[in-house]
Parts: structure tokens; C-alpha cells; sequence
């Protein structure tokens, strides 16, 4: 079929045997006029430019169900679609892999491919990562929208004991949801750094007291100090698994893991200190008290829930698990190389400091991470040229990954930034339109969202003018589809 020639509407020839080579299509893609031949497009039947080939035998109605418009004089078809976006998609018929190019939304770019009907597979691995990467971006958006739609909701159907569970949890997980939780965070942080600074005072010799067996022992004010610091521990924590809604990945949960750190050490070390007397020998006890004090220094890490620098650092570290790995295992071939070297140069000198491997080891591993106590060290000349070339690449080593983890942790700040101003973006379009009487909320439309996702095409008269690429469609029951790719912001 030729497209350039008859003026009128064109009957297609049934003879299978005229779709040669020579077969071609006109194709208009918002304002970018393409040529395209048969031979390519079968290539791919199940495409939508595959289809038009065999559409005009169909008549209007089959004409018109793939594209938007369709001029008979110059047989062309009229899309009123992303021209970036289909330069992009038609490569599949050419090179039979489709890259996405540097400014695209991805998951615009998903929705086109869908449009063209061209299967994702075509899609090459690099541009996937993009849209996996934006797929999380908008569940968890999602994810922070209906928490904070669950927080605004009330369920008349619930019973007083859910409701009072809800209030609770709010109140001691989001210290942003009011004043009083907002004070409730400030005093748990308090008690955290009081308890701490107990912790560290009680040691102090100064500060401690004689028992009656020439023991030393806490001082009792700070003894008291600890069991208030301990009984408020207890208390939020009780209170936080009574409220929580999933209560298995509660105590699962690796922050809960070390609130009960932080807590257990003292009722086990009061069992024993009342009760242990009677089962051992009190020296056992006392040892057995000691180790467990120790472990009052998990608390610390009890200051990460309430502060948002210390979550990013811990999530940027297990980004960088790769880096960190090199790093220790290039630090590790260098301590065990220069370890040998300095033990063999070594044994020359009568006075030497290297007695053994093993002991070398000591040695390479204060020298390369560049701390060097001193109590072993270098006598022969070869020996002090092997040190200083064991500190040179302990510098270079330690240097390294540093700005790959600085990148993690600013990449990650600025991820969660950017999620935050999105999920306020999105609560205020839900707002608006409610206020605009223009849709209603859809819960289940979310939850298929924020399972991997629906984010088949929507439009709405107001939103065409502006678009958020992280758009999430909540408010409306009706599927439209959208007739030209919102821009991305």
C-alpha cells in the first residue's frame, strides 16, 4: 500500500501478497512527521504501528481506535503523543533494543511503551534500573500519603480499644502529629543522654561508694537516676508494642532490637544481684552484673530514632557495603604483605621488635590506617622504607571509597527531601480537588500503587497543564485516558 498517493479514504487491497517491502506508512507523532515500511514494523505484528498497516480495510472505527486522527489526502496518522518518547520507542524495529534518553520521565516513558504496545523486555537493562528506582520513589510516596490519610481518618466502625490504639501510636511514633508528642520526643531524648551521662559519671572513682565487703559501687543518687531513665524506657516501650499494628515486625524491628538491649541488662542484672547469691558464687555474680552494665551502652544507638542525620548515615553505610568491602579487603592484603616484609627486613637487627608474623600484623595495621602508637617500629633502612610504603597505601586505601559514601549519604538526604515535599505535593492536590468537588478519595487505587503498580494513563482538565512525574492518581474512580504526555516538572 502506497500513503502518499489517492485523495480520498483508500480501500486496502485483501491480496496479503502487496504488503512487501515497499509497504509504507505515514506517521505523525506531535508534529514530527515519520516514514515507516512494512517490512520493519512486521517485525513486531502485536505493535501499534504494526497494526495500522491492516487498519484502513477496517474503516474509520478501526482507524480511529489507534490513533487520534487520520487525514485521507495525505494518508497520514495523527498522534498526539511524547515525539521524544516515540524517537526513543521506534528504535525496537531497527536495533530490536529501545535506550531511554537522559530527561525522560521513566515512568512516562513505561506508559508511551505501553501505548505503542511494545513489550518492555525491548527496554535495555541500564534504562530498567531508572524505572525501577522511580517505581519505589512513587510507592513510597504512596506509602507516606496513606500513613498520613490514616492519621487525619477516623473510622467511625472501630471500636473505642482500636481507636485509643491509634491515638497512641501516633502520639509516641510521630512527635510531629502534635505539641504534646512533639514534647513527649523531646523528654525520651533527654532521658536517652541523662542515662548516657550516668553511664559515664557512675565510673568515675571519685563518685562511687564502699559496700561493707570493699567493693566499690555506683553512688545511690546515681543508682536512682538509672532506675528512673529504666523505667521510663520500659514505659514506652510497653506502650509501643501494646499500640503497634503489626506487633511480629515490631519486636523484629532492629530499632526495637536495641531498645531491648538498652532495657534488659538492668532487670537481669537486679535478678541476679537479689537472686544469683543463692545459685553461685557471689564473685560469678558480680562478673556476671559487670557484663551486663556493659551493655547499657546499646542506648546510645536509641538516639537514631530521633534523629533523621543518624537514620541517613546508617542507610548510606549499607549502600556502600561494596566500597566498604574493597576497603577492608585491599586493607587486609596490604596488612598481611607489609606484615611479612617488615618481619623478614627485620630480623637482621639484634635489637629487632618484629618477633613474629602474627605480631607484625599489629604493626601494618596501625601504620596503614595512619595511627602509628609507636610501641613497634622500624630499625633497618629497608625496613623503614617498606613502613613508609605501607603508610602510602594505607592512605590511599582509606581515601578511596570515602566519595563514594559521601555521594550515598547526600544522594539519600536529598532523595528523602524530595519524597517529603512530594507527598505534601500530592495531599495538596487531593485538597484541592475535593475542595473543587471534582473527584473522591480511592484507597484501593492507592493500594494497587503502592503494589507495583498501576500507573496506567490519567488525566483530569486542571492537571494537564501541570504534572508531577510522581503523580499519584487517589482521587478519581474514573480511568481516563489521557490524550497527550503530561510534562514532567
Amino acid at each position: 500500500i502506497k500513503m502518499a498517493d489517492d485523495s480520498r479514504f483508500p480501500d486496502v487491497d485483501t491480496d496479503r501478497s502487496e504488503k512487501n517491502e515497499e509497504t509504507e506508512i505515514v506517521v505523525n507523532v506531535g508534529g514530527v512527521r515519520q516514514v515507516f515500511y512494512g517490512d520493519n514494523l512486521n517485525q513486531y505484528p502485536e505493535t501499534r504501528l504494526a497494526e495500522l498497516i491492516n487498519c484502513l480495510s477496517g474503516g474509520y472505527d478501526s482507524i480511529f481506535s489507534l490513533c487520534d486522527d487520520y487525514d485521507p489526502g495525505k494518508r497520514e496518522f495523527y498522534f498526539d503523543r511524547d515525539p521524544d518518547a516515540f524517537k526513543c520507542i521506534i528504535d525496537v524495529y531497527y536495533f530490536g533494543e529501545i535506550h531511554m534518553k537522559k530527561g525522560i520521565c521513566p515512568i512516562c516513558f513505561k506508559n508511551e511503551m505501553e501505548f505503542w504496545k511494545v513489550d518492555l523486555k525491548f527496554l535495555d537493562d541500564c534504562c530498567k534500573t531508572h524505572l525501577s528506582e522511580k517505581k519505589e520513589e512513587l510507592e513510597e510516596i504512596a506509602r507516606r500519603v496513606q500513613l498520613i490519610l490514616d492519621d487525619l481518618g477516623v473510622d467511625a466502625s472501630e471500636s473505642r480499644w482500636k481507636r485509643c490504639q491509634k491515638y497512641i501510636w501516633k502520639f509516641l511514633e510521630k512527635p510531629e502529629s502534635s505539641y504534646p508528642a512533639r514534647v513527649t520526643a523531646v523528654l525520651s531524648f533527654l532521658f536517652i543522654l541523662i542515662s548516657s551521662v550516668v553511664m559515664c559519671v557512675g565510673t568515675i572513682p571519685d563518685l562511687q561508694v564502699v559496700d561493707t565487703e570493699g567493693n566499690r559501687m555506683e553512688h545511690p543518687t546515681l543508682d536512682s537516676i538509672e532506675t528512673a531513665c529504666i523505667g521510663w524506657f520500659t514505659m514506652e516501650y510497653v506502650l509501643r508494642l501494646i499500640s503497634s499494628p503489626n506487633k511480629l515486625h515490631f519486636v523484629l524491628s532492629f530499632m526495637n532490637i536495641v531498645d531491648v538491649l538498652a532495657i534488659l541488662p538492668f532487670y537481669v542484672s537486679l535478678t541476679l544481684t537479689h537472686l544469683g547469691a543463692k545459685l553461685m558464687e557471689l564473685s560469678n555474680v558480680q562478673q556476671a552484673v559487670q557484663a551486663l552494665r556493659i551493655m547499657r551502652i546499646a542506648r546510645i544507638f536509641k538516639l537514631a530514632r530521633h534523629s533523621s542525620g543518624l537514620q541517613t548515615l546508617t542507610y548510606a553505610l549499607k549502600r556502600s557495603f561494596k566500597e566498604l568491602g574493597l576497603l577492608l579487603m585491599y586493607l587486609a592484603v596490604g596488612i598481611f604483605v607489609f606484615s611479612a616484609l617488615g618481619y623478614t627486613m627485620e630480623q637482621s637487627h639484634p635489637e629487632t621488635l618484629f618477633k613474629s608474623i602474627p605480631q607484625s600484623f599489629w604493626w601494618a595495621i596501625i601504620t596503614m590506617t595512619t595511627v602509628g602508637y609507636g610501641d613497634i617500629y622500624p630499625k633497618t633502612t629497608l625496613g623503614k622504607l617498606n613502613a613508609a610504603i605501607s603508610f602510602l597505601c594505607g592512605v590511599i586505601a582509606i581515601a578511596l571509597p570515602i566519595h563514594p559514601i559521601i555521594n550515598n549519604f547526600v544522594r539519600y538526604y536529598n532523595k528523602q527531601r524530595v519524597l517529603e515535599t512530594a507527598a505534601k505535593h500530592e495531599l495538596e492536590l487531593m485538597e484541592l480537588n475535593s475542595a473543587e468537588g471534582k473527584a473522591t478519595s480511592s484507597k484501593s487505587e492507592l493500594e494497587d500503587l503502592a503494589r507495583g503498580g498501576k500507573e496506567g494513563p490519567f488525566h483530569s482538565s486542571r492537571l494537564k497543564v501541570s504534572h508531577s512525574d510522581t503523580f499519584i492518581h487517589l482521587l478519581s474512580e474514573e480511568k481516563h485516558y489521557r490524550t497527550r504526555l503530561q510534562s514532567c516538572k
